[in-house]
C-alpha cells in the first residue's frame, strides 16, 4: 500500500488548515501595518497639541467636501469587496470579478481626487518641510501640519495602489477560473487588506479634514 501523502497533507493537513494559516499570516501582517499608522497618529496628536490654532486653520484649507466623496467611495468599495467574498463562496466567479472591478474603479477615483488635491497644494505652496511657502499660514506649525498631511495621506495612497494591484490580480485569477467555492483563500485575504486600507482612511479623514 502506498504511503505517499497529498500536498495538502504535507503542508496543511487539508484545505481548512491552509485557510486558517493564510488568514493568520494576513492578520499578523495587518497588525504590523496598524502599528505603523498608530505611530503616525500619535505623532500627529503630539504636534496638534503644540500647534492647535495653526492645525485648526490649516484644516480649513483642505478640501473637506472632496474628502467626503473619497470616504463614500471607499466605504462603498469595502461593501463591494465584502460582497465579492460572499459571491465567491457561492461559486459565482464572474459576479465576484464584476463587483471587484467596480471596487477598483472606485479606488482609482479616490486616487485621482487625491492627486488633484496634491496638485492644488503644490500651486499654493502648501508643501511639507523646507518646501513650505504657503502665505495663508505661518511657517511654524503650518509646515508641520502639511508634513504630517502628506506623510499620512501619501502613505495611505501607496497602500491604496498596492491594494488596487491585489484586486486587479484577483480579478484576473477569477476570469482565468483560478478561484471557486472550494478554493477562494486569496479573495478573502485580499479583501482583508482592502478593508484595512479603508479603515486607515476613516481615521485620517477626521484627523486632518475635521480638526474643528
Amino acid at each position: 500500500m502506498s504511503t505517499e501523502s497529498s500536498p495538502w497533507e504535507d503542508h496543511f493537513s487539508g484545505p481548512e488548515n491552509q485557510n486558517h494559516a493564510a488568514q493568520l499570516g494576513m492578520w499578523i501582517f495587518l497588525g504590523s501595518e496598524v502599528l505603523l499608522f498608530t505611530n503616525l497618529f500619535v505623532g500627529y496628536a503630539v504636534y496638534r497639541y503644540y500647534y492647535p490654532e495653526v492645525f485648526h486653520e490649516a484644516s480649513k484649507h483642505l478640501k473637506a467636501d472632496w474628502a467626503m466623496v473619497q470616504t463614500l467611495l471607499l466605504v462603498t468599495s469595502s461593501l463591494l469587496v465584502a460582497l465579492a467574498v460572499h459571491f465567491i463562496r457561492k461559486g459565482k466567479q464572474f459576479l465576484t470579478a464584476g463587483v471587484l472591478g467596480v471596487a477598483i474603479v472606485m479606488g482609482v477615483g479616490f486616487l485621482v481626487i487625491k492627486f488633484w488635491e496634491y496638485y492644488e497644494h503644490y500651486k499654493e505652496g502648501a508643501l511639507p518641510g523646507e518646501f513650505y511657502h504657503f502665505a495663508e499660514l505661518p511657517q511654524k506649525g503650518g509646515a508641520m501640519f502639511y508634513t504630517l498631511y502628506f506623510l499620512l495621506t501619501g502613505l495611505h495612497a501607496i497602500h491604496m495602489m498596492v491594494a488596487l494591484g491585489i484586486l486587479a490580480w484577483l480579478v484576473w485569477g477569477l476570469v482565468m477560473g483560478k478561484y471557486s467555492a472550494e478554493y477562494h483563500i486569496p479573495v478573502e485575504v485580499g479583501g482583508l487588506y482592502w478593508h484595512l486600507v479603508d479603515i486607515f482612511w476613516l481615521f485620517i479623514f477626521p484627523l486632518l479634514y475635521l480638526v474643528e
